[in-house]
């Protein structure tokens, strides 16, 4: 295919430049966010009946029920292929280990004498889990969001995905579904499942917040209900998938056009950036996306996927780091001479694969990290999912008598200065009550 043509960064307008980095998906915003309001509206006032007829609708399968009982889990799951049980197994394991480690303490301190605070830690109690469907299943995604709501401790883990075309959840998403205790597995996908889990339905339970990437409907989705008061919470804008690959001449272009790739074939709506500092060696990375292209299964994507593409060459490696910052990718990943030193350079990105070895795809599935990532540059100010993203802190104060004595003035004179005087009485009344007392 003809991939775009390079864009030489220093030479380009601020308009071009703005260009360059634009999400594809966020073209056509306003008549997704007209269309998903419809959803949104329509699941809120009939519930299951409006989610069975929008499945119908875009996923082409009718459905008389929702829910999956645990028979049909079980049973299911059971015909999971024995090598894709083994790397569900081993991926697992690296999941669990690394959001265990993520466990926070509780800390309980004295900052006066008598005044005692503390923070304490607890998990949210009911999580809704989106798990895209669309072209292939996600048993990855199951994982990362499921392993974590187990680890946290959450009571209650409400997993909705996209049914195929013949009315099933594939064996793998509920082998991996078993495998981090989720029994409450529902068969709608899109903005009306993130409908039923924000307002609740005859069948979907209300949750207290919603986990997951998606398409732009779901991204938009999840922003809607998480705007409304009797919506639900959401972990972060998590749309389609994009990457960026940060490199220089001494990067291997065969390993470069595969993490390309590797991003592309997610979706037609996926991004793939490659910034680098030599135009030469990256008009070499477009001819071996090519050669690689024609040998991918999923092809027909990838390549629509690959029209989003840029390729853009600064002047120097130091420039080519301001255009990564300024892009804030989902996924960065550096293959430069010096990439561990490059990597302590990069402020904004989801998540950072450091080295030749260290493809996107590791964190996809295997390494431990967590690949639900913020996208469409939210990583300037929102972080990857983890353990406390399911959990709520809060925090406790126990004052003793003299406690409120040895801080009463300062509360006092605050809240007179503030204009309270009923703050200022809620200490001043226990203060004269205990004088009477003496």
């Amino acid at each position: 295919m003809k991939l775009p043509s390079p864009i030489f960064w220093q030479k380009s307008s601020a308009s071009e430049r703005e260009n360059a980095l634009a999400r594809p998906a966020l073209a056509d915003s306003a008549s997704v966010k007209k269309a998903v309001s419809l959803i949104l509206s329509e699941v809120r006032s009939e519930g299951d009946v409006a989610i069975c007829r929008l499945t119908e609708k875009f996923d082409q399968v009718r459905l008389t029920h929702l829910k999956l009982e645990q028979n049909q889990i079980t049973e299911i799951a059971s015909t999971t292929p024995a090598n894709v049980k083994t790397a569900i197994d081993l991926a697992y394991d690296n999941i669990h280990r690394f959001h265990a480690a993520q466990f926070p303490k509780d800390i309980k301190i004295e900052t006066q004498p008598g005044v005692l605070c503390e923070q304490k830690h607890s998990a949210l109690e009911k999580v809704g889990l989106y798990i895209p469907g669309g072209t292939a299943p996600l048993p990855s995604t199951v994982l990362m969001l499921g392993v974590s709501a187990q680890v946290a401790g959450c009571d209650r883990k409400i997993l909705c995905t996209p049914p195929s075309s013949e009315g099933r959840i594939a064996a793998e998403i509920l082998y991996a579904a078993q495998k981090c205790g989720i029994t409450e597995v529902f068969m709608c996908g899109g903005a009306q499942a993130i409908a039923g889990m924000a307002y609740g339905t005859q069948s979907i339970p209300k949750v207290d917040k919603i986990f997951g990437p998606g398409n732009s409907f779901v991204t938009e989705a999840k922003q809607q209900v998480s705007q409304q008061a009797f919506g639900a919470a959401i972990d972060m804008p998590a749309g389609p998938s994009e990457v960026l690959v940060l490199a220089d001449k001494h990067a291997n272009q065969a390993f470069v056009a595969a993490d390309l790739l590797s991003q592309a074939e997610h979706g037609s709506d996926s991004q793939a950036i490659l910034v680098c500092d030599d135009g030469e060696w990256t008009l070499s990375v477009q001819a071996e996306i090519n050669k690689q292209l024609a040998m991918l299964n999923r092809k027909s994507i990838a390549e629509k996927a690959m029209n989003n593409s840029r390729f853009i060459v600064t002047d120097d490696i130091e420039q080519a780091i301001d255009v990564t910052n300024l892009y804030a990718a989902e996924h960065l990943i550096i293959q430069t001479k010096d990439a561990e030193h490059i990597g302590n350079k990069v402020k904004n990105a989801g998540s950072i694969f450091v080295g030749p070895y260290s493809p996107e795809s590791a964190g996809d599935y295997a390494s431990g990290t967590n690949h639900v990532l913020p996208t469409y540059g939210f990583a300037r100010n929102y972080s990857s999912l983890g353990l406390l993203d399911f959990m709520r802190r809060y925090t406790v104060q126990t004052i003793s008598q003299q406690g409120l004595v040895n801080i009463s003035s300062a509360i006092v004179n605050l809240a007179m200065a503030e204009g309270l005087d009923a703050h200022a009485n809620a200490v001043s009344i226990r203060l004269k009550q205990d004088a009477n007392n003496v």
